[in-house]
């Protein structure tokens, strides 16, 4: 699937009055971004918040499209949500992952010719209780995300067992009003069941475990105003194949939202180790549109 239909479909949502004027009543920035695998959150986690301003008794939906270069490895995502009455998200993502380094890497112990993963994710999250700005104890959601390899070459050829899998994540979110230097402060804290390799472009289970794990992730944001947001995220990895050892993700990102209907997403990765090359460290960008 190519990435430019969707470019064109957060271009017309951008610039069609009918979308403007009615582009939900939650309060600003309160859906989050679009996360690598579909999922309103930040860049690299789920967040407890539902995607887009939908509010009770209203739709709402995003569409984003998400690039990520490190320095052996590119990948590039697209993604598409729907959001009813602020209370359930559904959303669809593929991934698309070049691997022409770790290829020429392995293929004269492989005899790999394939030059990129293909992953398609399906999701879907229930906000459970509470209300992120005004519930004492933040706003709870439970989410799954189901995800499918197109082609598993590669992934087998390094201990991977099964091409598919589904995670499966408790998320807790709070924004904490003139918490920091005057600034609001939003924290989010999340629990995944996974058995999935580098977020399942690697495949899921392996040789060394193939059981599921609970994994932690955590995320915290600081909005210096109601436009610009800056902060960390940190998420936990399993360790499933004897092949390469999988190590945690984070990132620093900043977040700009000039308008309702737009968010823009920049951010310092590093995913440590990746299938035996070392310390992969890059940038990130997204570019959301929300209706």
């Amino acid at each position: 699937m190519s990435k430019w239909p969707l470019v064109s479909l957060v271009a017309a949502v951008l610039a069609a009055p009918a979308v403007i004027a009615d582009i939900g009543s939650r309060i600003w920035a309160t859906g989050g971004v679009t996360s690598i695998e579909g999922s309103a959150g930040g860049g690299l986690v789920p967040w407890a918040l539902l995607g887009s301003y939908a509010s009770d008794e209203e739709w709402g939906g995003t569409l984003a499209i998400s690039r990520a270069v490190t320095d052996d490895y590119s990948l590039s995502v697209i993604g598409a949500g729907l959001n009813w009455n602020n209370r359930i998200e559904v959303t669809v993502a593929q991934q698309t992952l070049d691997l022409d380094s770790l290829v020429f890497t392995l293929k004269d112990g492989f005899g790999l010719e394939q030059d990129e993963l293909r992953q398609d994710i399906f999701g879907a999250k229930v906000r459970l209780t509470g209300d992120v700005l005004y519930s004492p104890w933040g706003q709870w959601s439970a989410g799954l995300q189901h995800k499918r390899l197109r082609n598993f070459t590669v992934p087998e050829a390094i201990g991977a067992r099964d091409d598919s899998g589904t995670d499966v994540y408790f998320s807790g979110s709070k924004l904490f009003f003139a918490a920091l230097m005057d600034r609001n402060l939003l924290v989010n804290l999340t629990a995944r069941g996974t058995r999935a390799n580098q977020g399942g472009l690697l495949g899921f289970g392996g040789d060394r475990n193939n059981r599921y794990e609970w994994m932690m992730e955590g995320s915290a944001g600081l909005f210096l105003e109601r436009q610009w947001l800056v902060g960390a995220e940190y998420r936990q990895k399993p360790d499933n194949l004897g092949f390469a050892a999988e190590n945690d993700w984070w990132d620093l990102f900043v977040a700009w939202v000039p308008d309702r209907r737009l968010a823009i997403t920049a951010a310092l990765v590093n995913l440590g180790d990746v299938a035996t090359l070392e310390d992969q460290q890059g940038l990130y960008l997204s570019f959301q549109g929300s209706f």
